[in-house]
């Protein structure tokens, strides 16, 4: 309760990735307090009758994930057999990295929100992490009430500091703002419950689920071009590492990859356990393990070769995702790519490139 405030050659390698931890994404096997999050609509504030969430307490917005997994659980049958299994799990460790490794403190300096000497819970309004995390938090939360995964007839108004106006807090205000993400949201929610009496396999609809969840996430990184001011605050490092983390998630999203608790902690425990400063540079990085550099040196190569490419390496990777089995591939490709260090990414680029041309 709260309170007052991811080809057929490399599987045979897989079984060599041998992940260490090294940014904070859990405490007791859940995302970070996960505990003190609210489970019921209750647990948050209600003012005349209106849920009025404040998404700039971490508790809060945690909250609203926790909310959105338990009304969606009943329909995610098809994503396996844990209780982690959804692929929105993802999301939440997310959030809490973000928290421990300090991004979504007040980048200015100008007050202390977020800091270890302010209020650890606050998230700035300033944050480029924690503005680009809005849109894949309160967008999916506004809609997730609308399409009635909460009850019927929920007004929910998002709380604003006073004089922040860029952030919409209403699911009309945020359709008006953002209507083709809004729309991908609503289409995702929808499909949930289409796929609930669907007479398709179980493989079929986690392949569907997990496309439409996907196509949403996708339309929540194009709107974060709302923060973009935001990132003149940080070093030229810490930028570089945020746009190669949005230019990332072409590939994950493509795969269909299931971002469920497990897989998610794999794949994102490799991130920096701090905000880079001028200076840094991967894989060269000190005070950073070496599986962080292999990270933030691998995030870097993938956009940086996309780029000198024109765009052709994602191009490629979205024609070869062209089947149930090729993603399936195409997920463990990635996970060589990201946690095996020996994996040489000219045979990334030679497997894509095979299948592609193959489908």
């Amino acid at each position: 309760m709260l309170r007052p405030l991811a080809l057929g050659l490399l599987l045979v390698a897989v079984a060599t990735v041998v992940v260490v931890d090294c940014a904070v994404l859990t405490e007791n096997g859940m995302p970070i307090l996960w505990q003190q999050t609210g489970g019921q609509l209750t647990d948050l504030p209600i003012q005349n009758d209106v849920l009025v969430p404040n998404p700039w307490h971490y508790l809060h917005r945690m909250s609203l994930y926790r909310l959105i997994i338990a009304a969606t659980d009943p329909y995610m049958t098809s994503m396996g057999t844990n209780a982690t299994d959804s692929p929105i799990w993802g999301l939440t460790l997310q959030l809490g990295w973000e928290l421990t490794s300090g991004r979504l403190a007040d980048p200015t300096g100008v007050t202390t929100c977020g800091t270890e000497t302010g209020d650890r819970m606050c998230i700035s309004t300033e944050s480029w992490w924690g503005c680009a995390n809005y849109y894949f938090s309160v967008i999916p939360f506004l809609s997730a009430a609308q399409q009635g995964f909460f009850g019927d007839n929920i007004p929910v108004q998002m709380q604003v500091p006073e004089g922040v106006t860029d952030y919409c807090t209403t699911y009309a205000d945020c359709a008006t703002r953002f209507p083709d993400l809004m729309a991908k949201w609503d289409a995702f929610y929808q499909g949930l419950k289409v796929a609930a009496v669907s007479e398709a396999s179980d493989v079929e609809k986690k392949d569907h689920i997990l496309g439409l969840y996907w196509a949403a996430h996708q339309g929540s990184m194009a709107s974060v071009v709302a923060c973009s001011a935001r990132k003149a605050s940080y070093s030229a490092p810490e930028v570089s590492f945020a746009d190669s983390w949005q230019s990332s998630a072409d590939f994950i999203a493509a795969s269909n990859f299931q971002s469920n608790l497990e897989k998610s902690v794999m794949f994102m425990s490799p991130l920096p356990s701090r905000i880079l400063k001028e200076g840094d540079r991967a894989p060269h990085i000190a005070d950073l393990s070496a599986d962080e550099n292999h990270s933030l040196y691998i995030f870097s190569w993938m956009r940086s070769m996309n780029t000198i490419l024109g765009g052709t390496m994602t191009r490629l990777w979205r024609s070869a995702m062209c089947s149930i089995p090729a993603r399936e591939k195409g997920r463990a490709l990635l996970e060589q790519l990201l946690l095996n260090p020996g994996f040489s990414t000219a045979t990334f680029l030679s497997i894509i490139s095979t299948t592609a041309s193959s489908c």
